[in-house]
């Protein structure tokens, strides 16, 4: 798993040219803004700078100093450290704006990653969010697609295989008459396993449209 801090680093569009001034401004930010800490410190960017392999700058005290000086301030500084004074924050907010949006969505499904015991489901999701956080949006929507499938196969087949059951004969299946098996699961088509899901009540008809829209718009339909 990444750590924040590089996968902050690493949506930054121009981090190739930032020079060591603007990346310590920017680390500061992460510190206060992303993670929520206090103040930043020259220890807490130290720890930035070595987390993403970058060499630590020689100046890095005298630029918050210098930060704190001048018509452009950039820093405040309290008894533990540094923030960023108000319009500067609001500029760098502007600037990372959706860059936020994405560290906050991977830390929220990474948050998911402890709802998973350990094994091959909790592996499939870290590739998941691997896949999201590089960007790879087609691989992470076809995989989020399988593994919800996947979760909703088991949930059937351990808790509600009865109800199933009696919604399959119901509406029946060419080639599926009883359900016994995951393999009988994914002989039906996705469409017709949802529908009967709600048949069965194993769902409600709210997450019912949202299984059917994804599957309408979503990886099997990709062009």
């Amino acid at each position: 798993m990444k750590p924040a801090v590089i996968r902050f680093y690493e949506g930054i569009a121009d981090r190739a040219s930032a020079n060591d001034r603007d990346l310590t401004s920017f680390f500061v930010y992460f510190l206060t803004v992303e993670q929520g800490a206090d103040t930043a410190t020259a220890k807490s960017l130290t720890q930035c700078f070595t987390i993403c392999d970058l060499h630590v700058p020689s100046r890095l005290s005298a630029y918050l100093s210098e930060g704190l000086k001048g018509s452009a301030k950039r820093y405040i500084k309290t008894p533990a450290g540094y923030r960023l004074q108000r319009t500067f924050c609001d500029t760098l907010s502007e600037r990372f704006g959706s860059n936020r949006i994405v560290l906050q969505t991977s830390a929220e499904l990474r948050s998911l990653e402890k709802n998973f015991a350990e094994g091959p489901k909790k592996r499939f999701l870290a590739e998941v969010i691997d896949c999201f956080e590089a960007n790879a949006n087609r691989a992470a929507i076809v995989m989020i697609w399988i593994l919800a499938l996947d979760h909703l196969f088991d949930h059937v087949l351990n808790s509600k295989l009865t109800e199933f059951n009696v919604a399959l004969a119901a509406n029946p299946d060419k080639r599926i008459k009883r359900v016994v098996t995951k393999e009988d699961l994914s002989e039906l088509k996705e469409s017709k396993f949802i529908e009967l899901c709600r048949a069965a009540n194993i769902i409600s008809n709210d997450v019912r449209k949202i299984l059917d829209d994804a599957l309408g718009s979503g990886p099997i339909n990709f062009a």
